[in-house]
């Protein structure tokens, strides 16, 4: 029973520290996209209006990834690290049963030994002996009826523990697959815009602006594919506009949450 608590202190522990710095790290990738972002939205502003297209295009689905992250951050921290943290307190209260027991038992120990001695001692004084194992039939009634409570609550907690880590982990590949699979699909499509990209014709209009610095070209502007795409682009899309929400509520956010490590009677700092 105290091998079962044990290695769970020990192992839970060590699963509650490593998902919440798996979640802080996905969390700090997050972050780091959100800045990709908004440096691909700056840049964007700068070029010719086919790449301004394809720059914003792609910013706009790199946007969308970081807002399903953002879910995964949220879904691990809920389902995967929560979980576990709250196993610290019901370790605690069955290693307070499994103490109690101990006590219990050794206390039947010590009755046990000291009507030994007794016999051995005043074997003729039947008041004492008659004393002392009344005092040993109490402490093995009291010590028989905490063994069995002590098992069932061993029980019990085994069988939760079992379902618990299966449905942990379980929580942990589905949201990881839900979160993979969209940012497969907002991927792609990055992708097939990246690759539809004609550089051709930002070329043409760059050797027009050359020309027309010199004074050998006729001065009307190019048009683009995108007409609209020759103004400065503005984050007017959600997913950018959260994505440079959290940028902001990320510099101005540096406080550190804790994190219970099990096996320490302290708790592991970490940061989010």
């Amino acid at each position: 029973m105290e091998n079962t608590v044990a290695n769970a202190e020990k192992y839970f522990g060590q699963f509650c520290t490593l998902m919440a710095s798996y979640a802080r790290k996905t969390a700090k990738l997050r972050d780091k996209s959100d800045l990709l972002v908004k440096q691909l939205i700056d840049y964007a502003n700068t070029e010719n209006p086919e790449l301004r297209s394809t720059m914003k295009n792609f910013a706009e689905e790199l946007a969308k990834v970081q807002d399903y992250r953002q879910a995964e951050v949220e879904r691990l921290e809920m389902k995967v690290v929560e979980p576990l943290k709250r196993y610290g307190v019901q370790l605690k209260q069955t290693q307070a049963e499994i103490k109690r027991f101990n006590k219990v038992r050794n206390n039947e120990i010590k009755q046990l030994e000291k009507l030994e001695r007794l016999r051995q001692k005043s074997p003729s004084d039947r008041h004492t002996l008659s004393q002392a194992e009344s005092n040993v039939h109490k402490a093995s009634v009291d010590a028989s009826r905490t063994t069995q409570q002590l098992e069932e609550t061993i029980d019990e907690f085994q069988k939760q523990k079992l379902k618990d880590i299966q449905k942990i982990f379980s929580d942990f590949v589905t949201i990881e697959m839900v979160f993979h699979a969209k940012a497969l699909e907002v991927y792609s499509s990055a992708f097939q815009n990246l690759d539809n990209y004609d550089f051709e014709r930002d070329m043409e209009d760059f050797r027009a602006k050359i020309h027309i610095a010199s004074g050998n070209y006729d001065a009307r502007p190019m048009s683009a594919t995108h007409p609209s795409s020759t103004l400065p682009w503005s984050a007017n899309s959600q997913s950018v506009r959260s994505t440079l929400q959290r940028q902001e509520d990320s510099e101005e956010d540096s406080e550190e949450n804790i994190v219970q490590d099990f096996s320490n009677p302290e708790y592991a700092q970490i940061r989010r």
